[in-house]
């Protein structure tokens, strides 16, 4: 093989790639499936797109080897093909973000404006996770917390919060977390629950860093093979 022959396909194997990511819309699809497996009707619904645009940015995404599939019944379901996807996307994000002033300056606009007190690290609440000195909040779709979840956590989505708070103890900090640094769901969460008179503090990121941090976690397969 001639040296410009390998050039060729060396750089565009990587170019397949970066096409793949080259759409909002994909990137925000990539975002759910880092979470957890998606059908196609649910990433539709989640972003407020067609069924067959979202079928045809799964395809881009399944050729650039990103994401895989599965067929149950008449669904077909989506995951990110391994781990070092997710390991992609945040680098790509954090790149984003130390790159360009103006989305810095949105995500504390967003964010951090709106967040008065000082976010829990991923050690302390391990540490008070383990004292049960602290109520843990997953605030995510329940499909993503049956995937993967903070050990000892709570399942109350955001839209399901209000409902849940009397149950709520009001003695203990309520740790809300979500998608991750940039994910407004537990800044949410957190605000409803100050305003209804409760200590509350969100962890610093989400459970996809937590995850690959290498940090104890559960799924619901972990509970049914206890039962």
């Amino acid at each position: 093989m001639q040296m410009s022959e390998y050039k060729d396909l060396l750089y565009g194997q990587f170019a397949v790639i970066g096409k793949a990511v080259s759409s909002q819309k994909r990137l925000e699809i990539l975002d759910l499936l880092c979470q957890s497996e998606r059908s196609v009707e649910d990433l539709a619904r989640e972003t407020d797109a067609s069924i067959s645009s979202v079928s045809q940015h799964l395809q881009v995404l399944k050729a650039a080897k990103l994401v895989e599939s599965r067929k149950e019944g008449l669904y077909v379901f989506y995951h990110i093909a391994d781990e070092t996807v997710g390991e992609f996307f945040r680098s790509l994000r954090s790149l984003a973000v130390s790159r360009f002033a103006e989305l810095r300056e949105t995500i504390r606009t967003a964010l951090d404006d709106k967040d008065d007190l000082e976010q829990v690290s991923h050690q302390d609440l391990l540490a008070r996770v383990r004292r049960k000195d602290v109520v843990v909040l997953d605030v995510r779709p329940e499909v993503e917390f049956q995937a993967g979840h903070i050990p000892e956590a709570l399942s109350v989505p955001l839209n399901e919060l209000e409902s849940h708070l009397s149950v709520l103890p009001k003695d203990k900090e309520i740790v809300a977390y979500c998608r991750g640094p940039y994910c407004v769901l537990s800044l949410e969460a957190v605000g409803l629950l100050r305003k209804h008179g409760f200590q509350a503090r969100r962890l610093e990121d989400g459970f996809p860093e937590w995850r690959a941090e290498g940090l104890p976690t559960k799924n619901s397969q972990d509970n049914h093979k206890k039962k």
